[in-house]
């Protein structure tokens, strides 16, 4: 259990800056370079891979150098956790308020 809880903080640590983010959302769609990654964004390579580095340090992301290239990928184990550990939050507070409406629900038929 503590080991879990300690990799749930680093995803959400580094999932808590919005440029690990992007880089989080652009790799779901597939493999990228880390040049390719660092497009968009308007910091240099340097700071991109730093960025990098968070997120293969919390898990979420994988990277591999052949040759010149690092190519970077997304790790799904590291966000199935997470996404698990959300819905399990989720499902708890859905039935909350749903007690919660049935409770208002009574409480205006009473009237």
């Amino acid at each position: 259990m503590a080991k879990f809880l300690t990799d749930l903080d680093r995803t959400f640590s580094a999932l808590a800056d919005p440029t690990r983010r992007a880089i989080v959302s652009r790799l779901c769609d597939g493999p990228k370079s880390v040049s390719e990654l660092a497009e968009p964004f308007e910091i240099a390579l340097p700071s991109l891979l730093k960025h990098v580095r968070v997120l293969e340090q919390s898990g979420l992301v994988r990277s591999e150098k052949i040759g010149r290239v690092r190519t970077c990928s997304i790790e799904p184990r590291a966000l199935q956790a997470t996404e698990a550990w959300l819905q399990q939050h989720i499902s708890g507070w859905q039935k909350r308020l749903d007690r919660m409406e049935a409770h208002i629900e009574r409480m205006m038929r009473k009237k």
